[in-house]
């Protein structure tokens, strides 16, 4: 039973990394998970290692590899208008966001919450959305190494008189 879940985890991992550029996965805790009623479940699918084995072939390949924390509200979240609903029990598989009106499914919106957080969502237009470092476009102020300087700025360097 073990090697086909390992041999699973390795299919697995290795076509998610081929595929993606860039992966994103929301840390549980595993331990306080195999407490519960889910402890044979939760230690049979073996979570824990098949993130490890998906963050070690990521960097292995080149993709970014993003955890996300496990307290981070991602299922409580509407991932339309940002409204914190508040926890709901595993139960319940759809709900609907009191503010905007949009009907979510749990794990869809979970995972549009997780890539906002991961700053991986893409807007239409194309430009990354979230934390992350842009370049200011060519024309914009600021000072680039082969612009020529001002007349007044040459001026108030080589005569400090201002004549």
């Amino acid at each position: 039973m073990a090697d086909a879940r390992r041999e699973f985890h390795h299919q697995l991992s290795t076509s998610l990394v081929r595929e993606n550029q860039a992966l994103a996965v929301e840390t549980s805790a595993v331990r306080g998970l195999a407490r519960t009623r889910l402890a044979k479940s939760v230690h049979d699918a073996g979570r824990s290692a098949f993130v490890n084995m998906l963050e070690c072939k990521a960097g292995r390949h080149g993709r970014e590899f993003i955890r996300i924390g496990r307290f981070e509200p991602t299922s409580q979240v509407c991932s339309h208008c940002g409204t914190k609903d508040g926890p709901k029990p595993l139960s319940v598989r759809e709900w609907t966001c009191g503010d905007c009106g949009t009907v979510h499914d749990r794990d869809v919106n979970a995972a549009r919450n997780i890539a906002k957080a991961a700053g991986l969502a893409v807007s239409a237009c194309g430009a990354r959305v979230g934390p992350g470092l842009v370049p200011a476009p060519r024309g914009e102020a600021g000072t680039h190494p082969d612009a020529a300087p001002s007349a007044r700025g040459v001026e108030g360097i080589t005569n400090p008189s201002g004549r």
